[in-house]
């Protein structure tokens, strides 16, 4: 596989995210840690049917306990940060803080062997955080200090899928088929999680079953394993800059879902995600021609 086919493939994820807000409100009143169970459990089972029938589940026995352990605390340790992180704090405020790991990744991935930061890199990843910004604030109600704890966990969170997406590149030998098993062993933690702190509340109707089905199947499904893909193999500077565009295509789909309304705002961060974008996808032609 060639670095350009992972890198799109890993395009995929980005845009399985654009639909995560869309089902998560269909879920309503599946509360967070019930929900995870549920939709890891999915996007585990379709991995398991996907291996099953390809490559065969004795692949996975090749696999380290480490390396399960790494993925599965990167799945369920940014997910628990990040529910967390928004039940102690305003959402638009600690979801902009927890989306800082795009820039992170972007940061971080220059000190991956083989790998070169230009600075075109580092400003794409800004002036597309400035985009992403422009969306997520959109619903602030301005600084609490009482909000700190919540905001230090979004921080963590960030660090967390950053710090999972740069070091999964130094497992590039381990099988994507790993993913199933950081998938259902996060659905496992999340049942735990949930009979601790949460209640249990079943889907409204078959819509609230579909849209459990689409994240499972997607957004915490596929994606995933996509992912893993693209950060392996692909260009992960690229595709950490890349992913500020999922929060515009998400709030473009929940305004053609007539979910949200229209904003001014859209335009002017479609412009500042595609221009730190392209920016960041000049860099990386930069390096390639170097190299």
């Amino acid at each position: 596989m060639t670095r350009k086919t992972a890198t799109l493939i890993g395009f995929i994820a980005v845009l399985l995210w654009s639909l995560l807000a869309l089902f998560t409100v269909g879920t309503n009143p599946v509360p967070p840690f019930q929900l995870a169970a549920m939709t890891f459990l999915v996007g585990g089972t379709l991995g398991v049917i996907w291996i099953a029938t390809t490559e065969g589940l004795g692949v996975l026995r090749t696999v380290s306990w480490r390396v399960y352990a790494f993925g599965t605390l990167g799945l369920f340790g940014y997910h628990a940060l990040y529910f967390s992180a928004l039940r102690m704090a305003p959402a638009a405020e600690a979801g902009l803080i927890a989306y800082l790991w795009p820039l992170f990744i972007v940061l971080f991935s220059g000190l991956l062997p083989g790998e070169s930061l230009r600075p075109m890199h580092v400003i794409g990843a800004l002036v597309s955080f400035a985009g992403a910004a422009l969306i997520v604030l959109g619903g602030a109600t301005g600084f609490d200090t009482a909000a700190l704890p919540g905001f230090a966990l979004a921080f963590l969170c960030a660090l967390t899928w950053s710090g999972y997406s740069v070091l999964s590149r130094r497992l590039g030998n381990t099988p994507t088929a790993s993913v199933v098993v950081f998938c259902l062993s996060t659905a496992i933690l999340s049942i735990g999680a949930h009979m601790l702190w949460e209640d249990t509340v079943w889907p409204n109707g078959a819509l609230g079953w579909a849209s459990v089905a689409g994240l499972g199947l997607g957004p915490v499904g596929l994606a995933f394993y996509v992912w893993d893909v693209g950060v392996k193999r692909g260009d992960i500077q690229l595709l950490g800059v890349a992913s500020y565009g999922a929060p515009l295509l998400s709030t473009l789909v929940l305004i053609l879902a007539g979910v949200a309304q229209p904003h001014p705002s859209l335009l002017i961060a479609g412009v500042l995600i595609t221009a730190g974008a392209l920016m960041a996808a000049r860099a990386s032609a930069g390096s390639s021609k170097q190299t």
